[in-house]
């Protein structure tokens, strides 16, 4: 399979199981598009639903359309269904507990030149804080593909975060190590565990590659799954380290960084520092220009690993 945006992945899972579930249905806001759901619209127009550009209706409808049995996935920029919308995933979702799986298209800075208002860099923490909401943020489109197929068969609701653009795989389409709920362990090494969510984690990858070069062994965990949190292997990956990197495509301040540097403090302290985009509106540029110019790359990964191994 030729490599696609993580985004497309959801509508090719989603295309499979509508054939034999008509009570799933999608649902965009003026969003089909950029959502690459085009193609389940025009195959199942009886299974999905335009709101138009009307965020907090379309959390609300598909909240309603569960409560009557339908397994709803509304499609929108993150950064509309995670703000604009966020009372509607409060209290119709989480609290309801209704079956909605909130899917946030170009998350994180996938918008580039768009600025601050298109883009999303504050959903894990606000969505990790409700109760009940559980948060995913896969790394690359076969996961994403595992990912789906147990989604569109649980009843819980959830928040799936995904970007713009296909992505260099992390994982081979024949070889996809994954569990529900469970952080996947790409490496293990001795001297540095890096934790890292969703296109951040191929970056790891890459950095435990150059680390190794250096004869530098480095653990990458794939936290896909922020909430529920992995503890577990956090503090395994941490015990067996000399230092704990996290990174993160979001604010410094309550996603995947807080999560690791809290786990990491009360468990097995020791030199914990958190990679993420600053406190501040980011530079105008593509994802991967924003990414080099914040270091949240292969090479800047590395670097920090070496500056805290040496420091």
């Amino acid at each position: 399979m030729a490599n696609i945006a993580n985004k497309q992945m959801i509508c090719e899972v989603l295309m499979e199981a509508a054939k034999k579930d008509k009570d799933i249905v999608v649902l965009c806001s003026d969003s089909r598009g950029s959502a690459s759901a085009t193609p389940f619209a025009n195959a199942f127009p009886e299974q999905f639903v335009e709101v138009g550009i009307a965020e907090q209706d379309l959390v609300g409808i598909a909240a309603g359309m569960a409560r009557v049995g339908k397994r709803t996935f509304p499609m929108s920029p993150a950064c509309f269904i995670a703000a604009r919308s966020y009372e509607q995933c409060k209290v119709d979702v989480a609290y309801s507990h209704t079956n909605v799986k909130l899917v946030g298209i170009s998350g994180g800075v996938s918008y580039g030149a768009l600025g601050m208002s298109h883009h999303s860099a504050q959903d894990i923490a606000c969505m990790a804080s409700i109760p009940g909401m559980r948060v995913y943020l896969p790394s690359d489109c076969n996961q994403t593909r595992k990912l789906m197929e147990v989604l569109v068969k649980d009843n819980e609701p959830a928040y799936i975060r995904v970007g713009r653009n296909a992505v260099d795989p992390v994982y081979s389409e024949d070889n996809v190590p994954f569990e529900m709920d469970k952080a996947t362990w790409v490496c293990k090494g001795e001297d540095v565990a890096i934790v890292a969510c969703g296109e951040m984690v191929l970056y790891a990858k890459q950095a435990a590659e150059i680390l190794k070069q250096k004869g530098i062994s480095a653990t990458v965990l794939d936290m896909y799954c922020v909430k529920p949190f992995d503890k577990a292997a956090v503090i395994e990956a941490a015990r067996h380290a000399k230092a704990v990197i996290s990174v993160e495509e979001h604010s410094p301040f309550g996603g995947l960084g807080s999560m690791v540097a809290q786990t990491v403090a009360e468990n097995c302290p020791k030199k914990c520092v958190t990679m993420s985009l600053p406190d501040e509106p980011v530079i105008t540029g593509n994802s991967k220009e924003v990414f080099a110019y914040y270091k949240l790359t292969g090479e800047g990964i590395a670097a920090k690993a070496e500056e805290l191994l040496n420091g």
